[in-house]
């Protein structure tokens, strides 16, 4: 049996997370990384390699966080690390027309469904804010449909109901509370946003009967990911392609998580469902910031320079440095007819299997949710979760943070935020997996 490595020395990672909380907002610069969520101080990670990060006391972890999903090739992939290297040689950004976001948005093109245009920015919240400013702009309306549980980036609209809440706050789900994310969002913001339960087809309709000549957009995620990993129901996405297209609302699929990573041309092409505005970040620039918003000339060509246009401005939109990333991300992603979406999907659905058997030798409720290269553990006595009422009343979050403190002390890097999920990159190999099980097995055993 291969030994479990103890990564429990955490004195530097502590004593720079000390200096840290000096300067920077509870020692970080996003509440995911902080105490919010490490509740014993964050591991403070100096370099990556592959499938493996070092922290700066010198411990060494397999890394199934993955920047949150965004390192697709794991860490320092080689043909990135060259691209990027003859970029800055060359200058890193001109803010003007340049090669490399021209090859950028091609390769783009061929991978996305429907992406007769796109328009890149610098992050996933840039990306939503865009794609809801183009469906009000095209369709003449204000409304939106938001769905509970689904967090669209730090723009106000979006910010209702992505947090988990006590079930006795939510209200009935043909009336849900409304529950802003944060404060300093004026009421008003939220007066054009509609709030529906997500995954329940019987509540959808409902909307759409209500409001639906007065929707402009209903956007989602097409796997829930602000909440691990929820796949939707049957037919659910379908028949939401149906009311929108019935009600002449457009449907924005917000792949910011989901894009470039469960195949060339995400959920659409996963589920063969067409959206009118995509979203994407994260996994398209292989560790770079990037968001894009894609879809046809008539909705994206209301940008074009003219009186009424959708403003849409931008210093480092289209930042040539991260285009040259994106391209060879791009490049390797489609390599050998598309390799490495059949390599992603076999070794994840080998660590679902594998964690499922896991739990079941040692008797713990909990279930393995997702497919492929993302995946979540919920510590549940349920078969599945399927929205955001059954994560708040059925999930033991404080149980899954427990369990990850665990692995972090035994070589597994991971979020402790149940909210989030375990990402497989091209980088992992078989022996990752391996170790993942044999680690988490020790876990179980510690839970008592």
């Amino acid at each position: 049996m291969a030994e479990i490595p103890k990564t429990r020395r955490r004195t530097k990672s502590r004593e720079w997370f000390t200096r840290a909380q000096e300067s920077l907002v509870e020692g970080v610069n996003s509440p995911s990384r902080g105490r919010a969520v490490y509740s014993l101080g964050p591991v403070v990670i100096e370099r990556g390699a592959g499938s493996h990060v070092f922290d700066v006391d010198w411990n060494e972890y397999v890394d199934f966080m993955m920047a949150f999903g965004a390192l697709i090739h794991g860490h320092a992939h080689p043909a990135i690390v060259d691209a990027v290297v003859q970029a800055m040689s060359e200058g890193s950004h001109f803010a003007a027309c340049t090669v490399p976001e021209v090859e950028a948005a091609e390769r783009f093109r061929r991978m996305v469904p429907g992406a007769e245009r796109v328009r890149f920015a610098n992050t996933g919240s840039e990306a939503t804010m865009l794609a809801l400013r183009l469906a009000r702009a095209h369709t003449g309306r204000a409304k939106l449909l938001k769905f509970e549980g689904q967090y669209h980036g730090w723009y106000d609209p979006y910010l209702l109901n992505a947090h988990a809440h006590p079930p006795e706050a939510l209200g009935p789900p043909e009336s849900p509370a409304r529950i802003p994310d944060s404060l300093g969002i004026p009421e008003g913001v939220f007066a054009d946003v509609i709030l529906a339960p997500w995954n329940d087809v019987e509540q959808l309709e409902r909307v759409f009967r209500e409001h639906g000549s007065e929707l402009a957009a209903a956007i989602t995620e097409p796997v829930m990911a602000n909440l691990g990993c929820i796949p939707p129901r049957p037919g659910y996405l379908e028949r939401l392609r149906e009311l929108t297209h019935a009600a002449g609302a457009l449907l924005i699929f917000d792949e910011v998580v989901t894009g470039f990573r469960y195949a060339p041309g995400g959920c659409q092409q996963k589920f063969g469902i067409a959206a009118d505005i995509s979203t994407f970040g994260k996994a398209l620039g292989a560790g770079f910031p990037v968001g894009a918003v894609a879809g046809p000339r008539a909705i994206l060509d209301r940008m074009e320079w003219h009186d009424p246009m959708v403003l849409h401005y931008g210093t480092f939109n289209g930042h040539r440095l991260t285009m040259k990333a994106v391209a060879a991300n791009l490049d390797l992603l489609m390599a050998n007819e598309g390799a490495a979406y059949k390599r992603l999907n076999e070794l994840g659905d080998a660590a679902i299997h594998g964690l499922r058997d896991v739990f079941r030798r040692r008797r713990v409720d909990a279930i393995v949710q997702g497919f492929g290269p993302m995946f979540q553990i919920y510590f549940t006595d349920r078969p599945a979760i399927h929205h955001y009422r059954d994560y708040c009343a059925h999930v033991d979050t404080r149980k899954y943070s427990y369990f990850v403190h665990l692995l972090l002390e035994r070589g597994i890097y991971m979020t402790p935020s149940n909210g989030l999920h375990w990402i497989i990159s091209t980088a992992h190999k078989p022996a990752d997996i391996d170790q993942l099980f044999l680690v988490a097995d020790e876990a179980c055993a510690a839970l008592g």
